[in-house]
């Protein structure tokens, strides 16, 4: 396996997290056969245990024990400070501490240069500012090695060796140092990442995807990134129509009822729901057979009581006189009535228009009731469009606002239309509370009939488009935490 890149030999410090790594040797390799059997060793120790902490531990313990060194810390780079995470011999120590601060300034100076570390220097090295390096060694007299720790081409943390007496070795020992770091390093990092709260990785996810954009390049990622914030700030201020939708009927201007004028039957029906009608034409009759028999039967009735009363007269029975005149007056009464009804037995349209409700076709000798209706006529070119809007979206409806319609039977344009009055009493349509909105046609079409449905728009102002696809969602929050107290 050969050393990490040394790419990044002139990088500027304090940018620990960049690509790549300078390997304070140069392309010496170990073994095969014994490296790889070192690495499986230390991925066992790792894995097999279940925390960070511990894992962390007994690596350091492990390769300060296998390679004879006195102690072996492990530190993560975090908001610019290397934090001591794991120590070997102890899984006990203070951070803060002055021996541990030494270690994490050794950290940081490696992390500056992006470059293994080794203090006394190798010979035939490259140069490198050692003085965290050379204070730590004082603490132990002897030697300290530290090497960065990498995972997806960023270095993260770095492991930190020092040896009592004597120095490290040489360049091979240098390069199995290197070689577990990169191997071991992304375990460890994938440890501590699974045990850190959900609000921390998201604020280190956000802190490294904010650090790439400020970087150079990347300008596919930056381009995205401002195309989706100009869409955002575009969502939340910039204002668009707002527009109330409702289920909408078309009705007549007028609708006359005609009803049956006395109790009897149909005899006879003359237009039916569709057809045009003219004023006074005559569009049903009832049967008159009943009505004429009555007539008859009080025009004897009549004519007894007048020569009743002519009889008394003549024999100057002033009393018989006077009630017979009576009986004839009421008897005369009734016969008005009677012709009235007969007069009334032929329905008649009231005005030029259009038959919307009642065929009758079917019910030809069937009985009647004084009172019920048989046929509903409206104006054949007058209309209103009728609007059900629901009570989540009345507050934005007003007199006097435009809006446009589309119905199922003229799908091919919109017409416009004005709203003229809001019901202020809500109805119940399809388990919804609705309001009823009335709307006057600003256009007629020649296809518009009595009876049409169909989608109306309101418009009712400007609103960002981020309040218009989510103000409902909002009040039905709002509703929900009142209702519970909240």
């Amino acid at each position: 396996m050969r050393p990490l890149n040394s790419a990044l030999s002139e990088q500027e410090p304090r940018q620990p997290q960049r690509l790549g790594v300078l390997s304070a040797v140069t392309d010496v390799k170990s073994p095969a056969p014994v490296l790889a059997a070192r690495i499986l060793q230390f991925q066992a120790t790792i894995l097999s245990h279940e925390k960070f902490a511990e894992a962390a531990t007994a690596f350091a313990t492990e390769i300060a024990s296998l390679l004879h060194f006195e102690r072996a810390a492990i530190g993560f780079y975090r908001d610019g400070h290397a934090r001591i995470v794991a120590t070997s011999h102890t899984g006990d120590f203070q951070a803060n501490s002055e021996l541990f601060n030494r270690f994490s300034a050794a950290m940081e100076e490696a992390l500056d240069q992006a470059s293994t570390i080794a203090f006394p220097a190798i010979a035939g090295t490259r140069p490198l500012i050692t003085l965290a390096h050379a204070e730590l060694s004082k603490s132990y007299h002897g030697s300290v090695c530290t090497v960065p720790l990498v995972s997806r081409g960023h270095a993260f943390g770095a492991l930190t060796l020092v040896r009592a007496s004597g120095t490290v070795s040489g360049k091979e020992e240098i390069a199995l140092c290197e070689h577990l770091a990169c191997i071991t390093g992304p375990i460890l990092e994938l440890k501590w990442e699974s045990e850190r709260s959900w609000r921390e990785r998201l604020l280190r996810s956000l802190r490294v995807n904010t650090r790439r954009l400020i970087e150079p390049g990347n300008a596919a990622a930056k381009t995205g990134i401002a195309l989706a914030a100009a869409i955002v700030l575009a969502l939340l201020f910039v204002p668009v129509q707002y527009r109330i939708g409702a289920q909408a009927r078309i009705e007549g201007s007028i609708q006359r009822a005609l009803v049956a004028p006395s109790d009897g039957f149909l005899r006879q029906v003359y237009a039916r729901p569709g057809d045009a009608v003219k004023e006074n034409q005559v569009i049903a009759e009832l049967g008159e057979e009943d009505l004429r028999l009555e007539r008859r039967k009080l025009e004897s009735e009549l004519t007894q009581h007048e020569n009743a009363a002519s009889a008394a007269l003549a024999r100057s029975d002033r009393t018989q006189f006077v009630i017979n005149q009576a009986k004839a007056d009421e008897v005369r009464a009734q016969l008005s009535l009677v012709d009235a009804q007969l007069s009334r037995t032929r329905i008649v349209a009231p005005f030029d228009g259009i038959v919307i409700k009642g065929d009758l076709s079917q019910s030809l000798g069937a009985p009647l009731r004084r009172g019920d209706v048989l046929l509903t006529v409206a104006p054949a070119h007058q209309f209103r469009l009728l609007i059900d809007v629901d009570e989540r979206d009345i507050s934005g409806v007003r007199p006097g606002q435009n809006g446009s319609v589309a119905l199922g039977a003229l799908t091919d344009r919109a017409l416009k239309f004005e709203v003229v009055r809001v019901t202020p009493v809500a109805s119940t349509r399809e388990d919804r509370n609705v309001f009823e909105v009335e709307g006057k046609f600003n256009e007629t079409a020649s296809m518009l009939r009595p009876g049409l449905q169909g989608v109306a728009k309101i418009d009712a102002g400007y609103r960002p488009l981020a309040w218009i696809w989510t103000h409902r969602l909002v009040d039905w929050v709002r509703m929900t935490l009142w209702s519970v107290g909240l």
